[in-house]
């Protein structure tokens, strides 16, 4: 009477174990939190002057960064104003509309920003835009 014998009933099982579903959506979790900053592009730090008229710019190919102790880094690597030059004619002949974004520390010297803009402008890279920390 309290047994049951295998293949006696041809019920479909109702309930689902959710356990080990959790358990690969926490095995999974601890992946991406162990691989994000692995990920992560390391930057240099820049520190921008604040200005309250600034507006938002389209993302670039073509970002360029310089430190306070004048280096300068074209997407993340370091280069000078040749290299610059050279990416923007190899940018402006791949979308003669495309922009640079450069990112000066305030303590930079105006020449400089103004080589870089120079440079830029020369490979054939028209329009830029400088970024700022609002205010």
């Amino acid at each position: 009477m309290g047994a049951k014998i295998s293949g006696e009933e041809d019920d479909p099982i109702a309930e689902i174990n959710i356990v080990p579903f959790v358990d690969i959506i926490l095995v999974v979790l601890i992946i991406f939190m162990v691989t994000t900053p692995l990920i992560m592009k390391p930057s240099i730090n820049v520190n921008l002057p604040e200005a309250a008229s600034g507006e938002d710019s389209t993302p670039s190919k073509l970002n360029i960064s310089i430190s306070s102790n004048g280096e300068i880094r074209l997407n993340g690597t370091v280069t000078d104003s040749e290299g610059v030059k050279s990416e923007s004619e190899k940018l402006s002949a791949q979308a003669p509309n495309s922009q640079a974004i450069i990112s000066a520390d305030k303590n930079v010297p105006h020449g400089t920003v103004v080589s870089i803009i120079d440079a830029v402008k020369s490979g054939g890279v028209k329009k830029f835009a400088i970024t700022i920390d609002k205010k």
